[in-house]
């Protein structure tokens, strides 16, 4: 291992020296407990004073600058390093070293701006797992020129690798083939040892149609799923920590407003209608559990306001709106089917994950579905609906959201995983008629009594044969002839070649 990191980092040379030459003398002591990556930490204690010396090989750098929002947080800079102690959910523990292997201090920092020194995540190309959809809106930004780059791995489990190129006005993808895992190409001609010599020679010379790879894609600050590290088990805050701006949508149960939390980090502040139908204490264990789930396709629980109703409920800020908002706008309506199956993809693996954890959604659709600038869809509202919305729904028959639901959820009240797949048939429906309403011109009265008989919406202009199926499929009547949402995640990234 010490000869390898020596030959892939000879800039580091004096580090590993230092690194190795401790590891043979003395044994490994660590500084604290460890956890491995994804653990979910129940709290932070104060920062111990750090060991004089490094004593583990692996090595973390800074891919993007923090500034610290807690007494026990580090700021740094893009490009720092660090040496990790304690690896405990989405904050880690770590010494702030120089290129000596010296600490200079220790903290807390997030856990997504780092990257192991000697992993391919390093790479300015390399942007790990990510969709096709993605990949388009980063190499689109007018920040990119052309020829501007980045190597992914597709969402898609069967695809592997893909080159995603910016060219002229638009973006194509390049399935990057592996040999007995040694040998990578997209031509068959030209095969390489490694993918950074797959981009050293395509910076060189043409590849198929396009010229040759210019700059890397200019990378975008991840998302922080917490508001600070000490909000993971300090959930409960005063609202005179937050300020109101403008408002960005109203609604039966909540209105929505932008907003910041102590004038630093922007937020989306849900003020509650209906405090006086909230179970307290079945709102705070509901709560509890929320904040345990993170998901890259679910929406971020930050914090509770509930010193004084209304209630507010904190969460991340969503730039670009409902996923029903977004498809009848411009970008939109611009999609292709490949795009909007890529979405329909991402909300089925957001919601895979509530089936795993047995939790229900009860009102998945288009409107509670939200998009982040980098176009990923992140399911919200989930979990709460119980809470929330069932007293106002018991009041106020109307307002059921009848379109989406279930027989069984229309006729006995009968909630269940399977009934959110009814709904996301039906949000299938919004996705590819790009926010479209369900059942037109029918009443609710009509919708309730033609499901009954055995009515399905019929297949929408230009929907693939395929993709209607799967909606047919989530629309049997008996919930236990629905599939799971792991096996629709399966089949919308299996339906369509993503390279090309």
């Amino acid at each position: 291992m010490g000869e390898c990191l020596r030959r892939a980092f000879p800039c580091l040379g004096s580090l590993w020296d230092r690194i190795f030459k401790d590891k043979e003398a003395a044994p490994h002591q660590e500084g604290g407990s460890t956890k491995e990556a994804g653990e979910q930490a129940s709290g932070y204690a104060t920062v111990e004073s750090p060991p004089s010396a490094v004593t583990e090989s692996a090595i973390y750098t800074a891919l993007w600058s923090f500034e610290s929002r807690h007494e026990q947080e580090l700021s740094f800079e893009e490009g720092d390093l660090f040496h990790v102690l304690n690896r405990s959910g989405d904050w880690w523990t770590a010494q702030r070293i120089d290129r000596t292997g010296r600490v200079l201090d220790t903290g807390i920092v997030p856990f997504n701006y780092l990257t192991q020194t000697e992993s391919l995540h390093v790479q300015p190309w390399y942007y790990g797992k990510m969709s096709r959809y993605e990949a388009q809106s980063h190499l689109s930004g007018p920040e990119n020129e052309e020829g501007a780059f980045l190597i992914r791995q597709s969402e898609k489990d069967h695809i592997g690798y893909v080159l995603s190129v910016k060219s002229s006005s638009s973006v194509k993808h390049f399935k990057i083939y592996e040999e007995n895992e040694s040998r990578f190409y997209v031509e068959s001609q030209h095969k390489f040892n490694s993918l950074l010599d797959l981009v050293k020679y395509y910076s060189n010379n043409r590849l198929n149609n396009i010229s040759q790879l210019g700059n890397p894609c200019k990378r975008r600050k991840p998302a922080i799923q917490d508001l600070s590290h000490f909000t993971v088990s300090e959930w409960v805050l005063p609202k005179a920590e937050f300020t109101l701006e403008e408002a960005l949508g109203r609604g039966c149960f909540a209105d929505v407003y932008k907003g910041r939390w102590k004038n630093q980090i922007g937020v989306a502040i849900k003020i509650l209608k209906n405090d006086s139908d909230i179970s307290h204490k079945e709102f705070y264990r509901e709560v509890h559990f929320l904040k345990s789930l993170r998901h890259r396709h679910l929406l971020s629980l930050f914090a509770v306001c509930t010193e004084s109703t209304p209630y507010y409920i904190i969460t991340e800020l969503m730039s670009k709106g409902s996923l029903l908002q977004f498809l009848r706008g411009d970008d939109g309506q611009r999609l292709d089917i490949s795009s909007l199956v890529d979405m329909a993809a991402q909300v089925a693996d957001g919601m895979s994950y509530l089936e795993q954890r047995n939790s229900i959604h009860r009102d998945l659709a288009a409107r509670n579905v939200l998009v982040a600038e980098d176009y990923i869809c992140k399911v919200a509202d989930f979990g709460l609906a119980r809470i929330i919305k069932d007293p106002f729904y018991v009041s106020e028959e109307k307002k059921i959201p009848y379109k989406w639901c279930a027989p069984e959820a229309l006729g006995y009240g009968r909630f269940s995983i399977k009934s959110d797949v009814w709904s996301f048939g039906v949000l299938l429906y919004e996705i590819i008629t790009r926010g479209g309403n369900p059942y037109p011109g029918l009443d609710n009265t009509e919708i309730h009594e033609k499901i009954s008989r055995g009515y399905r919406m019929p297949r929408p202009l230009k929907c693939p044969m395929s993709l209607y199926e799967i909606m047919m499929k989530c629309w049997s009547f008996e919930p236990e002839d629905r599939p799971e949402f792991k096996t629709l995640r399966t089949q919308l990234d299996g339906g369509l070649y993503e390279a090309t």
